[in-house]
């Protein structure tokens, strides 16, 4: 693309400018690296990209290797999906919220649950009793999933599931509700997580051992790939990770090492490759730093490409389409003066944007000290429609290629990616790379490294290492009320006491051969669900079968 001699010659003269500037000490910022260790220069030129090849390396929006967005016209066509990830307390708060949400212009849902529901616990077990509708819903049967959604167009909206463990009760409940309301699984929009790897090295809200949870995500993702074809069977999830302390490439790399045990695992079940790829979907954070993020979401598009094309097969486009979910970093919110906080989101989400994203959350502000209120996730709604409808970003796309540091970081980028999953192919895959370790060895030294960084000053937080003022008192924190469990409780021992003993009893026995028998669990759950079994009276047949969990050490 670019002419040598000319090159050469530039390179002659910007090697001499750099001496002058190096004599007079006006470089304040030697050894400046980006947030993943990638060294940054004073200056890009062409001759960081001499190789450069537009149709190799970007081609056009929605072709082959779509590291210019997946869709031809992007958002000139369609916006990204504003989605404010959401619960807390009962359903029936929940679903307030999600309704005050729709009011002021988000276009998806995003379900939280408490932590009882995401490890198969009912809101009445001793287990659960401290953590029942604290960090997310309470969901613990069918009659909690119909309250959630009751008055909401499930046929209209696209609903995202943050499950993994329990994501067939949950996918099962939803898929029922959306039947009685209804509309036909064919026309379900929406995506459950489905992402135990990950569970493993970052969130630990695991049940069953890898290999049989392994085998649940992969019933989720046929029974989809029948029966509700407009869903996404899984979201492969790098936020996690980055939350727990990776870096932008840890994030990419940990993120498609799984995805390609996901792929493998669907492909030996029997499934052609083509036929559920095209459902696959992603999930990634925004962090700091404004021009690696960019570049991260632009080397991810095609990295997958590369691996559904090139080592999977793949022939129809769209199973080569990364098609991901953002969340601005809940890490870098601060709960020292944290109304910087929206500044932070605002940089973020920008960069989600300008890197091409299909859906987005914006943090709160006040998400550092407590679940938002609503006045806080409010404006993390207008945030996001300031950019889109403001900011004007949205005219052209991907507006910044062909900037010679972004191109140089995508591809520096993929170059660090492509290694780590060498790496951890040479170990065998994702799972006994988990097993043994490796993410987790990783994601904690990088987490480490950035906290020295921050501790030394070498690294500037705003609020926590300078800048440091008297605090002002956010005015209004969302408290979870203690009678919201009790109500829930009660909620759950009505439907015990109501529902038809003698179906339960028919629904739990026939899961138990189906998981004995090894077949696909998902039309037992549904069944099951329907006759209001409970989430931890599946949860008990599936671990009397698979057994539980145990970390090497425990």
């Amino acid at each position: 693309m670019f002419d040598k001699g000319k090159l050469n010659e530039l390179r002659i003269e910007v090697e001499s400018w750099k001496s002058e500037i190096n004599k007079k000490g006006l470089d304040k910022k030697v050894g400046c690296t980006t947030l993943s260790g990638i060294p940054v220069d004073l200056i890009y030129t062409p001759c960081d990209i001499e190789s450069f090849d537009y149709k190799r390396e970007l081609g056009l929006p929605g072709e082959y290797p779509f590291t210019r967005g997946v869709y031809p016209t992007m958002y000139r066509g369609r916006l990204w999906t504003l989605r404010e990830y959401a619960g807390y307390g009962t359903a029936e708060e929940t679903n307030r919220r999600f309704k005050y949400l729709l009011e002021h212009g988000q276009t998806g849902l995003s379900v939280a649950f408490d932590l009882p529901t995401q490890i198969g616990y009912d809101s009445d077990h001793p287990m659960a009793m401290p953590e029942v509708g604290k960090v997310g819903v309470a969901v613990s049967t069918l009659k909690d999933m119909e309250i959630l959604f009751d008055g909401l167009p499930i046929g209209e909206i696209s609903t995202s599931f943050t499950i993994n463990a329990t994501a067939p009760q949950i996918l099962a409940m939803y898929f029922v509700i959306s039947l009685k309301q209804g509309v036909q699984l064919d026309k379900v929009q929406g995506t459950v997580q489905n992402d135990i790897l990950k569970e493993y090295v970052a969130r630990n809200t695991y049940i069953y051992p890898p290999q049989p949870s392994m085998k649940l995500v992969v019933d989720i993702i046929e029974y989809c790939s029948k029966n509700a074809q407009r869903f996404n069977s899984i979201s492969i999830s790098g936020y996690h990770m980055r939350e727990a302390g990776a870096n932008a490439i840890q994030e990419l790399a940990f993120t498609f090492a799984n995805a390609i045990a996901y792929v493998k695992a669907a492909i030996e079940r029997g499934l052609p490759v083509d036929s559920f790829a095209p459902r696959l979907s992603f999930f990634f954070g925004c962090h700091n730093d404004f021009f690696e993020e960019i570049a991260k979401f632009r080397a991810a598009r095609r990295i997958w490409a590369k691996i559904m094309k090139e080592r999977f097969g793949a022939r129809d486009p769209r199973s080569m389409l990364l098609r991901f979910h953002t969340q601005t970093c809940g890490c870098t919110l601060t709960a020292q003066q944290p109304e910087v906080n929206i500044i932070r989101v605002a940089l973020q989400s920008l960069a989600a944007v300008l890197g091409g994203t299909q859906s987005l959350h914006t943090n709160s502000y006040d998400e550092a000290l407590a679940l938002p209120s609503e006045y806080a996730v409010r404006l993390a709604v207008r945030t996001q429609q300031v950019i889109a409808y403001e900011s004007n970003v949205i005219n052209t796309i991907d507006p910044l290629a062909g900037s010679y540091y972004i191109e140089y970081l995508t591809n520096e980028i993929e170059k660090r990616v492509w290694d780590y999953l060498q790496r951890i192919e040479e170990m065998g895959g994702a799972i006994i790379a988990i097993e043994k370790g490796f993410y987790q060895r990783e994601i904690a030294e990088s987490a480490y490294k950035y906290q020295k960084e921050i501790e030394s000053k070498d690294r500037i937080i705003v609020g926590v290492n300078e800048f440091i003022t008297e605090e002002i008192k956010v005015k209004e924190l969302l408290k979870v009320d203690p009678i919201l469990r009790e109500r829930q409780i009660e909620r759950l021992k009505r439907v015990r006491d109501e529902r038809d003993k003698n179906k339960v009893k028919e629904a739990l026995e026939n899961l138990r051969r189906a998981v004995e028998k090894g077949d696909n669990v998902m039309p037992y759950i549904m069944r099951a669900v329907e006759s209001y079994v409970t989430l931890q009276e599946t949860t008990e047949v599936l671990k009397s079968v698979y057994g539980e969990y145990k970390p090497i050490g425990w």
